[in-house]
């Protein structure tokens, strides 16, 4: 699929309708490649850029013409080549390793989530990540930069440099290769996941961290009717961004949440992490955190494509994650 040798190769300059200046409010919006418009939908196109849905149509359906979108891949055999890049990120856990079958995937999004603020290791979780893609890949590490939004001012560079001399590790070099980024709200943490593109141009990231994903969210767009359509539609947006980052840089995105505090308004379910459908619908692996005795967590897959669901006991210890025994 994609473009052969020797073909031309085009720019959303070249589609029909789009000149200089609806080039420029695609790119601000993110549209700025055929295949990011290729899968747009016309309506979301059309507020963007100011254009009738007619046109949008039409720059959407040359688009897929020139990125070559929308032919089945024969056999399996592209896809199955695709799958053969992914690699593995150690969580620093055995048990969890195993759950996963064999650690976060690239090209995914793993999700964490479990009950109020601070309850389940989440946090903690996300920064044993974040040090363990620094380690060499024969440790189960990238040798690679991480970029983290934190939504909630939970990161800690303490808990990095414990964490990475526990692993023997050079924790001033580990703080080096790791870039965090402070969201404000909503609307500023969907910027930074765009920006996240520009930025694995000059660093090899090779994962990325939403900490935490839906609290701007869920403070910002409380309620139904109209807020709740325009927050789910935001979530959308910025999952995908989130999944175009993990595609493209060959990454693993790591996002934490948080379980429904009001079933009666997210969707029904006491124990459902919070953006129903919209979350649930793109998260690739999804993780329930619960406390157990001795500071230990119990760790259960609740979805994956592959995997059978199961659960696993893990410690958080000073010196970072590390197994609970049984």
């Amino acid at each position: 699929m994609g473009e052969k040798e020797g073909e031309k190769k085009y720019t959303i300059e070249d589609l029909p309708g789009v000149g200089e200046a609806t080039a420029e409010k695609l790119r601000e919006n993110g549209y700025d490649d055929l295949m990011t418009l290729a899968v747009a939908s016309p309506k979301d196109l059309s507020e963007v850029c100011g254009i009738g849905e007619g046109a949008a149509i039409k720059i959407i359906s040359a688009a897929r013409k020139y990125a070559d979108v929308g032919n089945f891949e024969t056999g399996g055999e592209q896809i199955l080549e695709r799958r053969r890049e992914i690699q593995k990120l150690t969580t620093g856990s055995k048990n969890l390793d195993g759950l996963l079958g064999g650690g976060l995937e690239t090209q995914a999004i793993t999700e964490f989530f479990g009950g109020e603020f601070g309850s389940g290791g989440k946090t903690q979780i996300m920064h044993q990540l974040a040090v363990n893609a620094t380690m060499p890949k024969e440790k189960g590490g990238f040798d690679a930069d991480v970029l983290i939004i934190d939504t909630e001012n939970t990161f800690r560079p303490e808990r990095i440099v414990q964490m990475a001399r526990a692993k023997d590790l050079d924790s001033d070099n580990v703080l080096r290769r790791i870039h965090v980024a402070r969201a404000y709200n909503s609307h500023h943490q969907i910027l930074l996941a765009e920006k996240a593109l520009e930025m694995a141009k000059e660093f090899p990231i090779r994962l990325l961290i939403v900490d935490s994903l839906t609290s701007h969210f869920r403070s910002e767009y409380m309620g139904r009717g109209g807020s709740l359509a325009e927050r789910q539609q935001l979530l959308n947006r910025h999952m995908h961004d989130l999944l175009k980052f993990g595609t493209i840089n060959n990454a693993v995105i790591a996002v934490t949440n948080q379980v429904s505090a009001r079933p009666d308004v997210f969707f029904g379910d006491p124990m459902a992490p919070i953006g129903g459908n919209i979350v649930g619908h793109t998260a690739t692996f999804r993780i329930y955190l619960r406390k157990a005795k001795g500071g230990k967590r119990i760790a259960r897959l609740i979805d994956s494509p592959h995997l059978p669901e199961g659960e696993t006991v893990i410690q958080v210890t000073e010196d970072g994650i590390t197994d609970g025994g049984v």
